[in-house]
């Protein structure tokens, strides 16, 4: 008797060694589960058993793993795992109920089970599952089998509990990583030697490196500046001894180039504006491990701040001029010592009044600009816009204000009236005629011409100008935009009138668009819009 119950501890203890192993090997719970239900039916010569695990959301109890049960009779054990619920220390006044159940469930599978006992599995004093051990035959489980089974039972617990960790820590990686991923901000993590380690997507299509290029090289080979707007960069900080007690981030601010290959859609060798944060991440010990760097794109920023000094410089040299012709007339025709003719007095105050509309319609563009920015830009539709009459009146205005152009207006006798803001889109056929006299500094003809479609009708308007170079061509319709030569800077204008030209057939449902002509000088402005 002796000699078998030392006989049962070694093999006991030999099954521990072996769960040992399988908890420290890479098997999934289910592998590990299957390993200590196999040895804890083996060591009591039982017939089948079944682990059961609490959800940890839900708390309903679910089959974790069999043995000696075929896969398509578990079902048949539900009355026994949710029937009967564990009580701690009422194990024994719930052994008939179990036997019972047990014994529909034999007939139901046909399986020959007539004896059950159950090891709860405890977790911090909270048992998180159960393990079955079935028997068949006249065997009668003995009272020291609960205790011979109860070491399978914790063993069990703390694959559980491991494998519970294992996927909390591993869910909060998957989220932690996807929070990288999808980040609209660039996150680069630098190891001690500041070579990059993680290199988000953001990144990426900020400086046109690839993760899988940049990942293991220098942060300065990635991060190249052309000019900093900062004192110190990175490398200058951590030479000084970063990071300081008290001053654990830095700032670095510049201008850096993109690589020019085609490994990328953004590696263009172009430059773009960055703004980078540097957070250093220390050990137990206060030493650094990392750096987290948050990378921001500043080049929309540096645009906008380009467009201010433009437009103080535009606005101020533009009401400047006609501010300074009316003050010159006003303050002539003021002199006591001089009489004026009426016809000087005619013309120095026609003059004054072309001058004071000038001054008009630039500020109505500005507030125009300033209600599409706000976002309280608003038609006054009728559904009567005769687009042809309008352009007549707008070429018969220019025409009596320049010498050297020749004008033309061709429509279609059955041009139809269409819905529009009439005064808008005078605006427009203004900045369109205007913009060809001033780009045809030397004569030409211009000619404005409209086409009937099924669903849309078109208006053109075509000069014999400069025409606009291919490198200019992307930013025609910026705000503040005009042509980058010496007529452009003698030639007066705020580079509103396309901006403001575009958003009001926008508006209307229509379209812009330009092209310069083919095989001849000068460009061709259209414009759509919507019949209905």
């Amino acid at each position: 008797m002796a000699r078998a119950l030392v006989d049962i501890r070694i093999l006991q203890r030999e099954y521990l060694l072996a769960i040992s192993r399988a908890l420290t090997a890479e098997l999934d719970l289910h592998d590990v589960l299957r390993i200590i239900l196999q040895a804890a039916v083996e060591i009591v010569s039982g017939r089948a058993g079944m682990i059961v695990l609490a959800d940890p959301d839900s708390e309903i109890l679910r089959v974790a793993a069999v043995y000696g049960i075929p896969p398509h009779l578990v079902q048949h054990f539900e009355p026994l795992v949710r029937g009967v619920p564990y009580q701690e220390g009422q194990e024994q006044d719930a052994l008939p109920e179990l036997m019972a159940r047990l014994q529909e469930i034999a007939q139901q599978a046909n399986l020959g089970l007539t004896a059950v006992t159950r090891i709860p599995m405890i977790n911090r004093e909270e048992p998180i599952g159960l393990i079955y051990v079935f028997q068949s035959g006249n065997y009668r489980f003995g009272p020291d089998v609960r205790d011979l089974l109860r070491s399978f039972a914790e063993q069990a617990a703390i694959a559980v509990r491991n494998a519970r960790l294992y996927q909390q820590v591993n869910k909060e990686k998957q989220r932690l990583d996807a929070i990288l991923q999808q980040s609209a901000d660039g996150i680069m993590i630098l190891d001690r030697a500041l070579k990059i380690r993680r290199f988000n997507p953001a990144v990426s299509n900020m400086t046109g490196w690839s993760p899988e290029d940049a990942i293991g090289r220098q942060h300065s080979e990635v991060i190249e500046w052309q000019r900093l707007r900062t004192n110190t960069d990175l490398y200058e900080a951590v030479a000084n001894g970063w990071p300081l007690p008290g001053a654990a981030h830095i700032y670095v601010e510049g201008d850096c180039r993109r690589p020019e290959n085609h490994s990328h859609q953004m590696a263009d060798g172009k430059l773009i504006s960055l703004g980078i944060t540097y957070a250093p991440l220390l050990d137990e010990n206060g030493r650094m491990t990392d750096i987290i760097a948050n990378i921001r794109d500043l080049t929309r920023y540096r645009e906008e701040e380009e467009l201010q000094k433009t437009f103080i410089s535009v606005v101020s040299h533009e009401l400047k001029t006609p501010v300074s012709i009316i003050k010159g007339y006003a303050g002539t025709l003021r002199r006591q010592d001089a009489h004026w003719s009426p016809e000087i007095l005619d013309d120095s105050l026609s003059v004054i009044e072309e001058e004071a509309d000038s001054l008009t319609d630039l500020i109505d563009n500005l507030l125009e600009v300033s209600r599409l920015q706000a976002g309280t830009f608003t038609l006054e539709v009728s559904d009567e816009v005769m687009l042809p009459k309008m352009a007549t009146a707008v070429i018969r205005k220019f025409s009596n204000q320049t010498a050297s152009h020749t004008f033309s207006v061709d429509f279609p006798p059955d041009f139809p009236t269409i819905w529009g803001d009439e005064r808008r889109l005078n605006q427009v056929y203004n900045n369109l005629v205007s913009n060809a006299i001033k780009y045809t500094p030397d004569g030409g003809e211009i000619s404005v011409t409209g086409e009937v479609h099924s669903d849309y009708v078109t208006v053109s308007v075509r000069d014999e100008g400069i025409g606009i170079p291919e490198h200019e061509q992307h930013r025609i319709f910026h705000k503040f935009s005009r042509l980058d030569n010496a007529l452009s800077r003698k030639t007066e204008g705020t580079g509103l009138g396309l901006f403001l030209s575009r958003a009001i057939i926008e508006a209307h449902n229509g379209r812009l668009w330009f092209k310069n002509n083919e095989g001849e000088p000068g460009t061709t402005f259209t414009f759509s819009l919507p019949r209905d």
